[in-house]
């Protein structure tokens, strides 16, 4: 079994699919983290030296890779991971299992601004700044992200509960 986690950066990925490998007895893979091993190289250093053309054609062809040959996997994919060429395709084609973790522009500000250090896109954003941003990128990614078969709802809800709520969703 493969499931894969999809949705905007704070939205908790890789949180939940921690907790959710670890509920259901499966290995958590973050795609950012499997580009890093295979390249030998910080993400924010592959974009600063290679560019981001470079790097997305890298993500989709290290996320073909890592869900062709997974087994008994949580997968959390980058936040821009599915808006890539044919990312989404390639995605539904390998599994079913794709989960949107479904954040409004309201909660992912709140998760956000406490995040801003860790996050080089966010960094110089102010809060109405950072508000717009993620307005923006949410319009611009929407479409992908509600292909998901599966739309998990996140906003206020405990990372359990979320886990939950995906674990009785798998059949």
């Amino acid at each position: 079994m493969v499931l894969v986690l999809i949705g905007y950066m704070g939205s908790g990925k890789s949180a939940v699919g921690r907790e959710l490998a670890e509920k259901l007895s499966l290995k958590f893979v973050d795609l950012d983290d499997f580009i890093e091993e295979k390249e030998e190289k910080s993400i924010s250093s592959i974009f600063s030296e290679k560019g981001e053309i470079y790097f997305r054609k890298a993500e989709s062809r290290y996320m073909e890779i890592l869900l062709t040959n997974a087994e008994d996997t949580v997968v959390a994919l980058g936040g821009g991971t599915p808006c890539y060429g044919r990312n989404t395709d390639v995605l539904l084609e390998l599994t079913a299992n794709v989960f949107y973790l479904k954040a409004s522009v309201g909660e992912l500000v709140k998760r956000l601004s406490r995040e801003k250090q860790h996050r080089p896109l966010l960094q110089r954003l102010s809060e109405e700044e950072l508000e717009d941003f993620i307005r923006k990128h949410l319009f611009e990614r929407n479409a992908y992200y509600l292909r998901a078969p599966h739309i998990v709802e996140v906003d206020g809800k405990t990372i359990s509960e979320i886990v939950d709520d995906i674990a009785s969703r798998i059949s």
